[in-house]
């Protein structure tokens, strides 16, 4: 089948027998235009199937109205929720998006980002692979082009960031355990802690702190991947103590689904004898049973949030590159893995 090439604007005005400037202002329904021509210039456009080429008319304004979204796992629930805002927060602002996934790879994050950068996209929207490490290879491009970190940040990116209080998310969910009468509290986290990680953790060792546990090496138990399979594995080993926990803070809602299913296998009571609290409000939470109690992360927020500030510094552009940080709230929702009789 023989490919069709696209329409030009020259070749709209010639059929048409109007200038190339009256056919462009007629799409753009420039008000100097009457109605009548704009119908009839609509029309021929869509019988020959005509499409404005965005990055020529980015060209042309220094404009593309097009966004660059990077983020390490398009599948990940929670990052469905927050690109579902990007999207809709864009679309309303006149905007269009790309959207790139760097597998959680560096070299692959930096390589998006460059390849955005040259195609002409007007900001960056980014959520950092777990170990970012290569700041000053992300740098040269924040001096090139608006962007904004949402979910995974760094405090090394001098850039607006969005995100949720982790530290007092992961708090006030222990500190409910703790109100339930809960002592002996696990925690199933990453090993090399990323910025998320690491604030839960900190989150999770200051509600300890505050009314006065001890804080138990031997129930802190880490993986590489924060999973379900690993959460169950994790869950096992805690099992298989002699004085086990009698509560688990997962950092995700996978590990902590992970540890229901585990704790289902060897018959332990939820919550009476082990009581189980996740992080994010993914739609597993609610399905898995008993039900999972929560942190819940709006992701839908946090994505129309991003948009706002970097179209903000698109269309009213700084000298100076600051760190701003921009904290959305977050609730508990308590559920029956949590809820004592």
């Amino acid at each position: 089948m023989k490919k069709k090439r696209n329409i030009t604007l020259k070749e709209l005005a010639k059929e048409l027998g109007f200038s190339i400037s009256t056919v462009s202002r007629a799409l753009n329904d420039h008000p100097d235009i009457s109605s009548e021509t704009k119908v009839s210039v609509k029309k021929l456009a869509k019988q020959m199937h005509y499409a404005p080429n965005l990055f020529a008319r980015g060209f042309r304004s220094q404009r593309s109205h097009i966004l660059g979204v990077i983020v390490p796992n398009i599948a990940h629930l929670f990052t469905s929720t927050i690109l579902k805002g990007i999207l809709e927060e864009a679309e309303l602002r006149g905007y269009r998006v790309i959207i790139s996934e760097s597998n959680n790879n560096e070299a692959k994050q930096i390589e998006m980002l460059n390849t955005m950068s040259q195609f002409g996209v007007d900001g960056i929207l980014m959520s950092l692979t777990r170990k970012t490490k290569k700041i000053d290879e992300v740098l040269p491009i924040l001096n090139r082009i608006p962007m904004v970190l949402f979910d995974k940040v760094s405090n090394k990116v001098p850039c607006t960031q969005i995100v949720i209080n982790e530290e007092e998310a992961a708090f006030n969910a222990v500190e409910h355990l703790i109100e339930l009468g809960k002592q002996r509290i696990a925690i199933i986290k990453e090993t090399e802690n990323s910025y998320n990680s690491e604030k839960r953790y900190a989150g999770y060792l200051r509600a300890l702190k505050h009314y006065g546990l001890r804080v138990r090496e031997k129930i802190i138990l880490s993986t590489e991947d924060i999973s379900l399979s690993h959460g169950r594995r994790l869950t096992n080993i805690l099992l298989s103590m002699k004085k086990r926990p009698d509560a688990i803070f997962a950092i995700t809602d996978n590990a902590a689904i992970g540890a229901i299913k585990a704790l289902h296998k060897f018959k332990v009571k939820i919550p009476e004898e082990i009581a189980v609290v996740g992080f994010s409000n993914s739609v597993n939470s609610t399905i898995i049973q008993p039900a999972l109690t929560t942190v819940d992360q709006p992701g839908d927020r946090i994505g129309r949030t991003a948009v706002k500030f970097l179209i903000e510094e698109i269309e009213n552009p700084k000298t100076d590159v600051i760190t701003k940080t921009v904290e959305i709230k977050t609730s508990l929702i308590v559920r029956d893995s949590s809820l004592m009789a």
